[in-house]
């Protein structure tokens, strides 16, 4: 019977919005007319918890609703890049009251804000490899009533014919309805909050465990994305830094993407790596994970807009970014060795995974680099006492060790820097005095690649008060973030482990963004004037241009069940 009533509520208020013979009367100035939109999305919210409780809120199915003389036959569809079978259950976004993630991706109108819970997809599909288990995203619920048919016979029963549309407002905050532009309902926070609360991120998310143990944390190193992918859009891939994972980058990922030029023109990815093993040994992983990501969903290199890859990478996460993005040559060797690569004696796997840590060119997809915090020059934390304790609690990756020792024993008097190979963990590679810092710097740089900086600085307190000059941001120096060949550089005031979450490094970075979508689009232009036949950027554009986080908790809104939503302990 709730039911029923819910679905008159519902229709009832569908016409009156946007049947044509209230034109004469409906204002959208009159609270009336506010009130019928609040009226139809709450009794659409009513009429979806009663469906969803006897399971039968799934796309591709249909369902009957009778209420006296009125039948509503309703169809429930998918709008947007998800697809029927990635739909597994669902949350209703009342339920939960958000605190400790900004509410930035709210927007008003109608339909009724829902968590979808991904289902695991087929095995054999590329892209399943880059979705995290548990993922859930945002939706949209929004019901169209078509006027009722009268069947024919006397008594008969007028018969609506509805459908249910599942929307995904990251696809698409307005649709067409009745000759009208209509704003979606819709909220992009709490279905990301929701994620970071389930046992499967919880179980991968150990930023602890990933500087303690590596190899341990080795089987979730790699690319995840959040929402679908999409060859049409350019991605920006996130690297977190020393002692953190990528729920460091919640707070900024949710601030852009709430931003619809952003996320019309732009996915979101993010790289995982355990963070105790040296930077450059990461370094070396991402390069080959990008390129497997490359080769596996796009082999002929035919999607354009991965050739405009973004990277921002924090802290650690910044050198191992950049080290994408410039030619080897032998200078990694030669901290090495002095001897010729080529006679080097020992197992050929050995000689290959150090041949590809010393021997690496620049990553041609990759058009931008974002770095916050870096240190471009090592670290004073980094000092003696600080690589003894690593050492001493940092338990290296036995693949890692046992290679730099069996050719350091097969090569007897060809390594100069033996430590290098064998014992030396993250900490230890961001010591200042590491000959690595050199050999980055003199390294050549993609031409192609433009650099971007954001540096913390924290003001020095004195004892009688005042302020000092700041020179750091309580770990990396300014002298240490600081790097030449930065076309931008922005001064936050913020520790070393907040930089990225600080509010004008949101703004900066949105900024950075939106100047690469407009030179992406100026060399699109380019291009179509000399005719060339295929051009290294995106399609046409498709919009107009104009670590240890503080723990948050989604707690539950009064009379709603509860949830925790911790991002640290």
């Amino acid at each position: 019977r709730a039911l029923d009533m819910y679905g008159v509520a519902v229709s009832n208020a569908y016409m009156y919005l946007f049947s044509s013979e209230f034109d004469p009367i409906r204002n959208p100035y009159d609270p009336q007319f506010r009130g019928a939109c609040d009226l139809y999305n709450e009794s659409l919210e009513s009429t979806l918890r009663l469906v969803n409780a006897t399971g039968q809120l799934h796309p591709g199915r249909s369902y009957k609703v009778t209420a006296g003389q009125q039948t509503y036959e309703v169809a429930t569809v998918v709008r947007g890049n998800w697809h029927n079978e990635d739909f597994e259950h669902f949350e209703f976004v009342s339920d939960f009251k958000l605190d400790g993630l900004p509410s930035s991706g709210l927007t008003y109108g109608l339909g009724v804000p829902l968590i979808a819970v991904r289902k695991k997809g087929d095995p054999n599909d590329p892209r399943e490899t880059y979705y995290p288990d548990g993922l859930s995203f945002p939706v949209t619920a929004l019901l169209r009533v078509v006027r009722p048919d009268a069947r024919p016979g006397i008594g008969a029963k007028h018969r609506h014919h509805c459908v249910l549309e599942l929307h995904d407002p990251l696809a698409s905050s307005d649709l067409p309805l009745a000759g009208r532009l209509v704003p979606l309902q819709s909220d992009l926070s709490t279905s990301l909050a929701y994620f970071l609360d389930s046992p499967q991120f919880r179980q991968k998310d150990s930023a602890t465990q990933g500087l303690l143990n590596p190899q341990k944390t080795d089987a979730h190193r790699g690319i995840y994305m959040l929402e679908p992918f999409d060859p049409t859009r350019i991605p920006v891939v996130m690297v977190h830094g020393l002692w953190s994972s990528p729920v460091t980058w919640m707070p900024m990922f949710n601030d852009l993407r709430s931003f619809s030029e952003l996320r019309k023109n732009y996915q979101f990815w993010f790289y995982q790596y355990p963070t105790g093993q040296p930077f450059w040994l990461s370094s070396t992983q991402m390069r080959e994970d990008l390129a497997r990501l490359r080769q596996s969903l796009d082999p002929q290199h035919r999607f354009l807009a991965l050739d405009q890859t973004v990277l921002v990478g924090h802290s650690m996460g910044g050198l191992v970014s950049r080290m994408q993005t410039i030619d080897s040559r032998d200078e990694f060797w030669k901290i090495l060795s002095d001897e010729p690569f080529d006679k080097l004696q020992g197992d050929p796997q050995d000689i290959t995974k150090l041949r590809e840590a010393a021997f690496f060119n620049a990553n041609r997809d990759i058009r931008r680099v974002v770095t916050i915090g870096t240190p471009h020059r090592g670290s004073d934390y980094a000092n003696d006492f600080t690589q003894w304790l690593g050492r001493k609690v940092i338990k290296l990756p036995a693949m890692m060790v046992s290679t730099g020792q069996n050719l350091v024993k097969k090569n007897p008097g060809v390594f100069q820097n033996a430590d290098l190979l064998i014992n030396n963990t993250s900490i230890d590679s961001l010591n200042p005095h590491s000959p690595v810092f050199p050999a980055m710097l003199r390294a050549p740089r993609a031409p192609w690649v433009t650099y971007h900086n954001i540096v913390g600085l924290i003001p020095n307190r004195k004892w009688f008060g005042g302020e000092e000059q700041a020179t750091d941001d309580g770990v990396v120096t300014y002298d240490s973030a600081h790097m030449d060949d930065a076309v931008s550089e922005v001064i936050v005031p913020a520790e070393h482990q907040n930089i990225h979450r600080n509010p004008k490094a949101i703004l900066e970075v949105r900024r950075i963004l939106l100047e690469h979508l407009e030179d992406v689009r100026d060399e699109y232009r380019m291009a179509q004037r000399q005719n060339a036949p295929q051009v290294a950027t995106s399609n046409p554009p498709k919009a107009q241009l104009t670590d240890n986080p503080t723990p948050a908790k989604l707690t539950s809104a009064p009379g709603s069940r509860a949830m925790q939503f911790e991002l640290s302990k």
